[in-house]
């Protein structure tokens, strides 16, 4: 077993180097290692060999500790978002109960999507993978003995993970936020001497809009910018602020980013796109869908069959790439909304909506946001229409909220194909009709 992602070996490299920040702790790879190691012990007799172990994964050092401890172990992870509601992470232990074997011994990580039906599917991620993901990231950036990378993403999300396994596997700094927050931000990173972070376009522009004055100290090398298209303005705004921006493309499948700008032109990124495939990655667009190929590729889908050595994955985002070999993505795919960098598949919405009394059909869709790069809408067909209110509360116990329409009209009837389904490309002419639909929380 590649001993990278060990915190044991990590402590027996490094074990007097900080591996982790947050606030005033600081803790050596040598503690953490000590931590992981009673934590397996409690963890003896809740896990069997080869079979995943559930991870409520929250931004905290009890969460960090039981991933180290698996990975340590070689016990797969299963990433549950702790923001999902109760019929969500039921839908989740039901798919897991009849998912059936993993499609690779070398399983580190199982992240759910939802993918264009609805129903979960999880990504499941090897050691091997997120090594290569680690590798390809350091080749592009680089690693200085002082580097502290802050971790403000979800770990229950790639972004997040894998910031978690590149510092694991570097013997590098881990910066710890609970959870990101704009207006402390420029404060985290003088106090915490952050020299990477990782943001998504709704964060940057809320680290912006919070801080007029603020530009990046000398020691904050890179901000690499993913999980959803920056616009020009908001690059024009970064590169206004002399921001080293480092552009990226990637999904969970893919254990992050696949695609990024190069470091050498974090200051003026716009101009490539999203950026060249990191080293041991490929990219191709094939009738205007781009795909992908790298040893960084997830094994499979919990329950599916293993892909095949040297697949190429289709993403379903269309692109273009050019003459120099960056990468433009033009659109994500129809089936998927991104806001602030969270992933809605609307099938899923779709199908809740759908079970409210009444409603005998719903198209769902994203609409345009400068804040949020895309928020959620939905076209109901319902008779009569329910009181707004009572729709609210209804979504709320069963949807996370990044996945809730934040407007809804009612039509009567939705957009069809000439095969009879449901048009989602003519989704979007209905926006006018849109009225904000309002959540408690």
């Amino acid at each position: 077993m590649n001993d990278a992602l060990s915190i044991f070996a990590a402590a027996r490299e490094a074990g007097d180097s900080v591996a982790l920040r947050s606030g005033e702790t600081r803790l050596t790879f040598a503690q953490l290692a000590d931590m992981a190691r009673n934590r397996l012990r409690t963890l003896e007799h809740d896990t069997r060999d080869g079979a995943p172990y559930p991870l409520a994964a929250t931004n905290t050092l009890d969460t960090l500790v039981t991933l180290y401890a698996l990975l340590a172990r070689g016990i797969p992870a299963l990433i549950l978002d702790p923001r999902l509601t109760s019929p969500e992470l039921t839908a989740l232990q039901r798919a897991a109960v009849h998912a059936g074997d993993l499609p690779d011994a070398d399983a580190a990580a199982i992240l759910f999507t939802s993918g264009t039906t609805g129903t979960p599917r999880g990504a499941v991620l090897t050691r091997a993978a997120l090594i290569a993901s680690a590798e390809a990231s350091a080749a592009n950036l680089g690693w200085h003995d002082d580097d502290c990378w802050l971790l403000a993403m979800p770990i229950a999300r790639v972004g997040g993970l894998s910031i978690v396994t590149r510092c694991l596997a570097a013997r590098r700094t881990l910066a710890l936020a609970p959870a990101f927050d704009a207006a402390l931000l420029p404060e985290w990173i003088a106090a915490q001497r952050i020299t990477l972070a990782s943001l998504v376009p709704t964060m940057l522009v809320r680290l912006l809009d919070a801080h007029p004055a603020w530009t990046a100290p000398a020691h904050l090398r890179a901000i690499l910018l993913g999980g959803a298209t920056a616009s020009a303005a908001l690059l024009q705004r970064a590169q206004q602020r002399g921001l080293p921006i480092v552009i990226t493309y990637g999904l969970t499948e893919t254990c992050s980013q696949v695609v990024a700008t190069r470091y050498e032109a974090r200051y003026s990124p716009a101009a490539a796109g999203a950026g060249m495939p990191l080293s041991g990655a490929a990219i191709r667009v094939v009738d205007g869908h781009i795909e992908v190929q790298g040893p960084m590729l997830m094994a499979g889908y919990w329950g599916a069959p293993a892909l095949a050595p040297g697949a190429w994955f289709g993403t379903g985002d269309l692109g273009e790439i050019d003459a120099r070999g960056c990468l433009f993505v033009h659109a994500r795919r129809v089936d998927l909304i991104v806001t602030g960098g969270e992933n809605v598949y609307p099938a899923e919405v779709e199908r809740v909506l759908e079970a409210f009394p009444g409603v005998t059909a719903a198209g769902v869709f994203g609409v345009p946001d400068e804040t949020w790069g895309q928020t959620v809408a939905a076209a109901l067909v319902a008779q009569p229409a329910p009181a707004p209110e009572t729709l609210a509360r209804y979504l709320s116990a069963r949807l996370a909220p990044h996945k809730r329409p934040r407007e809804i009209c009612f039509v009567r009837q939705l957009p069809q194909t000439v095969a009879g389904k449901l048009d989602r490309q003519a989704l979007p002419a209905l926006a006018p009709a849109l009225q904000p639909l309002r959540f408690a929380d």
